[in-house]
Order: C-alpha cells, then sequence, then structure tokens
C-alpha cells in the first residue's frame, strides 16, 4: 500500500447529492489507482441539520456506488475519532499550539487567526466599514488540476466562534493534519479557501497536502451549478427509479474526467488503471441524463441473464405482473427475449405486459397507424389459416408460414408484421415478432388474432 491517504468528508444533512458523490468517487478512484488509502471523515458539528437518518442515507448510497471506505464510520482506523463532533479534544490541542506561536487573539468572545505582515485600515464599500486589512505575500497553489493559482488572504478570520464552535477552516485543516492526509480532491468552488488553509498549515510550520480541484458539476440546461432540487440531482432517485449502481458509477467517473479517447461504456478496474489527475477536465461538468441512461441502458443489456432476471422480477412484481407462483422458465424466457430491447429496469413493466396480461391493451397511435394503411384486418384474415395449421410452434415454422402466405398474396411477409403485432400485443414495437408469438404460444397468438379480427 502506497502513502498516499484522501478523504471524503461530507456534511449529512439531507439527501446524497451527485455534486458530494462524484467527489467521493474521484478520492476513491485516485486510491484505488495508486494502492493508497480512502478515508471517510464525518462534519457533523451541525447539530441541527445533521441527522441519523442523512448519515444513513450517505453511506447506503456510498455502498450502493461500491464506495467502499478503508476508515471511518463502521470501519474503524488509526485516524480516528471519524466524526468532527467527536475531535473537540484534537481541536484543542492544535490551537494551543497556535496560540502558543503567537498566532491568534480573541475579540468580541470569538477568536481570530492571525495573519503576518504590514497592517493598515481601509474603507470597505460593501459593507460600508473602516476595515484592518493585512499586506500578507500571495498563496501560491500548485494545484494537480488547475495549475498554478495565486491567492492573497487580507484579513484575519475566525477559527473559533464566540459560542465555542470551531469554524470550518480551522477543523477542516487540523483534521487533515492529524490524519494524515496526502492529497485533498474537492469541489472547485472550495479553492477561495484554499489560501487560508495554506496559511494556517504554514502557521504549523507543516507542509500542505496537494489540491486537486475538480469542476463542478452544471445543470443540464442554462446557467449555474446543479442544485439539490434538480431533477436527477440525488443519487436517491437512480436508487428508486432501479438505475445499475455500476452505471451510473461509470457515468460519473465521465463527468469530470477524460481517457483521453471514445471510451464511455469502461469496466470499473479499467477505469481505475487509467484515472489520474491529469485526466481531470478544468471546466464545469454540464449533467447529461440522457447520456446516463444510455450507459444505463449497456449495462443492462449485457447483464447475465440469470441477474437481468433476479433484477427484472421485484420490479414485475411491484408492477402486480407477476408473483410467487409465476412459472419460473416461462418469466426466464420472457426476460431472455426483452433483454436486448430493455431501456430501463424502470420501464421494464411496459416491455413485458403482454406477456402476462390476458387482456390486450391497445396503444392508439400504433392503431391509427397502421389503420391508414388499407385493411390491416384483412391480412390477419389471410393469416389465420396458415398459422392454425402450424404443428411445431417455432420461429422457423412461424416465419415460413408467413413467407408462404406473402408469396400467395403476393406481398412481403412484413406487410403482415404491424398488425400482427399489434393484435398480439397492443403495441406497435418490441420484441423481434416472432420471439413474440413463439413465447406467447400457438393458443393465446389464435385466440387474441381472431378476438382482433
Amino acid at each position: 500500500m502506497s502513502d498516499v491517504r484522501v478523504r471524503f468528508a461530507p456534511s449529512p444533512t439531507g439527501f446524497f447529492h451527485i455534486g458530494s458523490a462524484r467527489t467521493a468517487l474521484f478520492n476513491w478512484l485516485y486510491a484505488r489507482h495508486t494502492g493508497g488509502t480512502f478515508v471517510l471523515r464525518i462534519e457533523d458539528t451541525d447539530s441541527v441539520r445533521n441527522t441519523p437518518e442523512a448519515l444513513q442515507a450517505l453511506l447506503d448510497g456510498m455502498r450502493w456506488l461500491g464506495l467502499d471506505w478503508d476508515e471511518g464510520p463502521e470501519k474503524g482506523g488509526n485516524f480516528g475519532p471519524y466524526f468532527q463532533s467527536e475531535r473537540t479534544g484534537i481541536y484543542e490541542e492544535y490551537l494551543a499550539k497556535l496560540t502558543a506561536a503567537g498566532r491568534t487573539y480573541e475579540q468580541d468572545g470569538a477568536v481570530y487567526f492571525k495573519l503576518l505582515g504590514e497592517r493598515y485600515t481601509e474603507f470597505d464599500k460593501y459593507k460600508n466599514a473602516e476595515l484592518e486589512k493585512v499586506r500578507s505575500e500571495p498563496v501560491v497553489v500548485e494545484d494537480a488540476v488547475r495549475g498554478r493559482v495565486e491567492r492573497t488572504v487580507e484579513q484575519d478570520f475566525v477559527i473559533r466562534r464566540s459560542n465555542g464552535d470551531f469554524g470550518f477552516h480551522f477543523v477542516n485543516v487540523v483534521d487533515d493534519l492529524a490524519m494524515n492526509i496526502t492529497h485533498v480532491i474537492r469541489g472547485e468552488d472550495h479553492l477561495s479557501n484554499t489560501a487560508r488553509h495554506i496559511e494556517i498549515y504554514k502557521a504549523f510550520g507543516a507542509t500542505p497536502p496537494v489540491f486537486a480541484h475538480i469542476p463542478l458539476i452544471l445543470k443540464s440546461d442554462g446557467r449555474g451549478k446543479m442544485s439539490k432540487r434538480e431533477s436527477g440531482a440525488l443519487i436517491e432517485e437512480y436508487v428508486s427509479r432501479h438505475f445499475l449502481p455500476q452505471a451510473v458509477r461509470n457515468y460519473l467517473c465521465l463527468l469530470g474526467w477524460n481517457p483521453k479517447d471514445d471510451s464511455e461504456v469502461m469496466p470499473i478496474d479499467e477505469i481505475i488503471e487509467r484515472f489520474d489527475f491529469a485526466g481531470i477536465n478544468k471546466d464545469g461538468a454540464r449533467f447529461d441524463e440522457q447520456k446516463l441512461a444510455h450507459i444505463n441502458t449497456e449495462y443492462l443489456r449485457a447483464l447475465p441473464l440469470e441477474t437481468f432476471v433476479w433484477m427484472a422480477a421485484p420490479v414485475l412484481e411491484a408492477a402486480s405482473l407477476i408473483s410467487e407462483t409465476t412459472d419460473e422458465d416461462y418469466l426466464q424466457k420472457v426476460l431472455g427475449l426483452c433483454q436486448p430491447k430493455a431501456r430501463s429496469l424502470e420501464t421494464m413493466p411496459e416491455l413485458v405486459v403482454p406477456f402476462f396480461k390476458d387482456e390486450v391493451e391497445f396503444d392508439e397511435k400504433a392503431r391509427e397507424k397502421i389503420f391508414k394503411k388499407g385493411d390491416p384486418a384483412a391480412r390477419l384474415a389471410e393469416l389465420l389459416p396458415a398459422l392454425e395449421a402450424i404443428d411445431k410452434w417455432d420461429e422457423p415454422s412461424l416465419e415460413a408460414a408467413y413467407g408462404a402466405v406473402a408469396e400467395a398474396n403476393e406481398q412481403k411477409p412484413t406487410a403482415y408484421f404491424p398488425i400482427s403485432r399489434l393484435a398480439v400485443s397492443g403495441q406497435g414495437g418490441g420484441v423481434p415478432l416472432f420471439g413474440l408469438l413463439e413465447v406467447l404460444g400457438q393458443e393465446r397468438v389464435l385466440s387474441r388474432i381472431k378476438a382482433f379480427v
């Protein structure tokens, strides 16, 4: 195992946002790529907003995505506690070090971090007040994604509020120091904080970690980053819609990282091998749910049939299409036929409904389109005797019967396809016609065609 140590430090205040999931994923990928350690650290000091339910949603979401952590809640480790609410003693210890070095002072009950440099006052038109500022040296950040960035911190800042709570900038640095974090991979919205953090590192006489600020996830349409109110912004949504976790993870890998070729659907082991900071984009990553749905479809169709059946069955049962008494062999035949046409588990019920409901529900748009082309019912009347005469009801026999009827009536076999599909399934599209007819069986097919005629 390498010396690389990365961390994901969320504040569990609600649902698991896709941006947070992508940050966790990039940290996990880098740890796995380097043979390092992935630490999960919980920033739970907001007692009003942090709830056990939100924490559970976070942990469940990470497990669903396959982001296993090496240290943290439920795992432990040598650098705990892994909840900020349990680390007050550590913060007190580090604050005492800064105070002993003359780098803090109290004002109005709060403790401030004291910058080094010449002090002067300047009128701030936004705050409409004279403010004390510091001519400090510019802070240089050699960011692993964004390159050289310079920022200047001009004012002292609070590291412990008047109510006794420690501030974000202070605990963030202390935790990373105490946990030997070597690389900080986080959203670019934290880049503005980095100069303050480096000032604190310098005050401790410590070497800052490598910073890598990854691009924000942007809305599908319009400007600005994707908020938790946007459609598709929450991991829980994909769980409830039966997306495959490996597909969502694959898409998130591509949301801000470029494998340098046209690869999209990639095994996670290959992504881990190829992942590095050089492939992370500087520009914002625009969320594209259509691309995510496409990747999910590719994964779904590539599943072993047994796995596909196991995953689809609960969805069909919830839609009241199957039950515990449904014949397993028949279910496997149906889903084996449907898998190559499946778009998602969420839409499987509408694809398989003709196989499990005796009453045919007609798609009116499909019916209208087909009936614009002459008298399709007459085609069925021509076809029916040939279907009744079939001894062995299978795809080759069905294909031969359609060919013979078409030849006898100077038609192409495809002239009989749309009305046959509509009569037996009520749909205008779906699985291959001869497969549909074979799996439905001769008795049901003939019954439905006669009823339609």
